[in-house]
């Protein structure tokens, strides 16, 4: 099954007590079948020292989500963010797909997605009382992220989370907007939750 198959996706951080590289499975919820893989291959020893450290919110990153057969969808990276955080998301070829821009001062975090022209596809919004994040564009819901909990003791003891993406049927999924909302949610836990 290939991932543009499938509007619903379970992500599966890789378990780890002292893990620096942010390193994740998806599959098809329904099927359970692994359709992306997203590692983090290129980090330096600068960056993996300053991961165990407070300053791990502001290290570079450089994501790479391949399919099954091991070929480049995209590409999601961000130098050294000192405030607000800029990602920039590149396709399989090395082409420019769009962007992230963290808002200021968002209560549960947001941040734009906007495409290689900088105009806004849509707005990722996360809620304050809960690990819930939407993306929309003029007030519809396009795609929903929820967090899928694993027990208490195994969240407590490591780094390792699962989230639920849920995408609308109505995104295309050879557009670059599903593409885009994939590459986000990769960054959800290092733009917005670290």
């Amino acid at each position: 099954m290939s991932w543009q198959n499938t509007n619903q996706l379970l992500v599966k951080e890789h378990i780890g007590m002292f893990k620096a590289a942010s390193n994740y499975d998806v599959f098809d919820l329904h099927s359970g079948e692994q359709v992306l893989a997203c590692r983090e291959p290129n980090l330096g020893f600068f960056t993996r020292m300053l991961r165990f450290t407070d300053y791990t919110s502001m290290t570079p990153f450089d994501v790479q989500v391949t399919d099954a057969a091991g070929n480049l969808v995209v590409q999601v990276t961000r130098g050294i963010s000192l405030w607000r955080s800029h990602v920039q998301v590149h396709d399989g070829y090395g082409q420019p797909l769009g962007s992230f821009r963290q808002k200021m001062l968002s209560i549960g975090g947001a941040f734009q997605v906007l495409n290689n022209e900088g105009q806004e596809v849509c707005k990722l919004q996360g809620k304050w009382t809960g690990w819930e994040f939407k993306f929309t564009a003029g007030g519809v819901e396009l795609a929903r992220v929820t967090k899928k909990w694993n027990g208490t003791g195994k969240e407590f003891f490591t780094s390792a989370d699962n989230y639920v993406l849920d995408i609308d049927e109505s995104i295309a999924p050879e557009s670059d907007a599903h593409k885009l909302i994939i590459a986000a949610v990769m960054c959800i836990d290092k733009v917005l939750k670290e």
